[in-house]
């Protein structure tokens, strides 16, 4: 009984490798169509790849999404950094533009008043509850700066020197309400109109120069500037110019509104001009500009 269990395995082993190389033999030979168990294996080992592709493919698509996003982040916000800086360099060039101009205004003004002893100064402190009233320069007594110097931008006369330390200087603007800042001044046309600028219209951000004679014919337009007739300021520095003239309550004298050449509200360098002459050359009046 053995021996025959061990004949039988031995034939169906024999059948077996038989089968497997008639399977190969016919596998390898040449064929136009696949046999049924090959398609079957074809097809079902096709379907189970394609279950597998597909939502690998979808997995692999989604992380390269993901990384593409991170990336676009990270472009994005390098992006934004250099527009950040491009928009801080462009607040910084505008800024030097501005500042190079009025030096170079300031630098032609001085050639101009070649004459007359200047120094250049920049303002260092502004009140903001005393804004017309007050700037403080950097320049002071060692600099040779002096009470009653006239100060000038570019454009025109801002104010004068009220009071000097050791390294910077106070200058009291035209457009403050101190009742004792007066001017004499030259209203240009045909003969010169005298007058002095006495006040600040700060809602028509206007200059007003009163005590002009009724009899002169002041016009809109006219030239306002220094007369030096006073001995303090120099002959010949801008003030404005005359927009609108009225005559007082009484009739004997005229008021007129000048608008100013310099611009008030925004400044930061600066001229100190000293007189050099002791008497001015339009003749012996004189008056006094405290």
């Amino acid at each position: 009984m053995p021996q025959f269990f061990m004949n039988k395995r031995l034939v169906i082993l024999l059948v077996g490798i038989i089968l497997l190389v008639a399977l190969i033999g016919f596998s390898l030979r040449e064929r136009d169509s696949l046999s049924w168990p090959e398609q079957f294996i074809k097809d079902t080992a096709g379907f189970v790849q394609n279950i597998v592709a597909k939502p690998a493919h979808t997995v692999a698509g989604f992380i390269d999404n993901i990384r593409d996003l991170s990336r676009t982040y990270e472009e994005n916000e390098l992006l934004k950094s250099r527009l950040d800086e491009y928009a801080q360099l462009k607040v910084e060039v505008e800024r030097l533009k501005n500042e190079n101009e009025e030096l170079k205004n300031v630098l032609e003004k001085e050639t101009d008043l070649a004459s007359y002893t200047t120094r250049e100064a920049s303002v260092i402190a502004r009140s903001l509850d005393l804004w017309n009233d007050s700037i403080i320069i950097d320049k002071g007594e060692i600099h040779g700066i002096e009470t009653n110097m006239a100060v000038i931008t570019a454009d025109g006369m801002i104010g004068k020197i009220s009071s000097v330390g050791k390294t910077t200087s106070t200058v009291q603007l035209l457009t403050t309400e101190e009742r004792t800042n007066k001017i004499h001044v030259s209203i240009q046309g045909d003969e010169s109109i005298y007058g002095l600028v006495e006040g600040y219209d700060e809602e028509q951000n206007q200059l007003l120069v009163k005590q002009i004679p009724s009899d002169k014919a002041v016009e809109e337009g006219m030239a306002v500037i220094t007369s030096g007739l006073g001995g303090v300021y120099p002959k010949g520095l801008l003030i404005g110019e005359v927009v609108k003239v009225e005559a007082d309550q009484y009739g004997l004298t005229k008021t007129a509104y000048v608008k100013p050449a310099a611009n008030f509200y925004s400044f930061e360098h600066v001229i100190v001009v000293e007189r050099m002459m002791e008497q001015p050359e339009d003749g012996d009046e004189s008056e006094d500009e405290s």
